[in-house]
């Protein structure tokens, strides 16, 4: 056990360290990993000094391990259902697209949203009357709103304009689901939400929360080296949702 605390203590460290100097990312999450490292080896020390058997009581310990235990298993369920969502794609001839926001630079979408517009580019040349709303409101570190940046690409990609409308106002996906529902018909249209793939379960659940009777994940790939963060703040994610009643 010591050992292996220690390999993953060192591995989460090092992604970390990567993620940090040479990959980069939209947010900071990705501290996570070095706060895993850190409590990893932490843990791995008191394994070999014996001050874990030694210092805690016996009923401390059982507990704690019951708690990771059960924090695993949870983990397990949750990480599969996310991957369920990864070979979405969706019928043809849906009504509208709904692409969901991610982080606009100053050079245009981010990688993880760029991926979002050629999946929808994708089935948009595929289907000429779906009808495309891009969804995403500006950060305080954004120089245009998601939305606009969207609209821009996909026009410089060939998409008519005409084809799309902005939602320009949301800052989460549970917003960007409800505020786009403004620009369609719940009820009877068919809709496919457009997200990188470790995302479309959630927001497909998300979206039948907010009254979608006919909706499909359309998933885009996510980016290779960030797959881990990005499915450990998923998971994160799924389980906030579900507990303040977002799916």
């Amino acid at each position: 056990m010591y050992l292996i605390l220690l390999l993953l203590g060192i591995i989460s460290i090092f992604y970390f360290l990567c993620i940090a100097f040479f990959i980069g990312h939209g947010t900071n999450f990705y501290f996570i990993w070095l706060f895993f490292g850190i409590v990893a080896i932490a843990f791995a020390i008191l394994l070999k000094k014996g001050v874990w058997a030694q210092h805690f009581p016996l009923w401390f310990r059982r507990i704690f391990m019951t708690l990771a235990c059960l924090g695993g298993i949870l983990f397990i369920i949750v990480e599969g259902c996310i991957i369920s969502g990864f070979s979405q794609k969706g019928p043809d001839g849906l009504d509208y697209l709904v692409i969901l926001g991610a982080q606009m630079k100053v050079g245009g979408p981010s990688k993880a949203l760029q991926y979002r517009l050629d999946e929808a580019i994708r089935y948009l040349e595929e289907n000429p009357d779906t009808q495309v709303i891009v969804s995403g409101g500006q950060g305080p570190d954004e120089h245009i709103s998601e939305a606009q940046g969207m609209y821009d690409y996909l026009v410089e990609k060939g998409i008519s304009s005409e084809r799309i409308i902005l939602e320009d106002q949301s800052k989460n996906t549970f917003q960007n689901l409800t505020f786009s529902a403004e620009y369609l018909d719940k009820d009877n249209d068919l809709v496919g939400v457009v997200s990188n793939n470790f995302h479309v379960f959630r927001a497909t659940k998300i979206a039948k929360k907010a009254g979608y009777e006919n909706v499909y994940g359309i998933a885009a790939k996510g980016e290779p080296f960030l797959q881990y963060n990005n499915m450990m703040r998923e998971f994160l994610g799924v389980v906030k949702d579900f507990l303040v009643g977002n799916m």
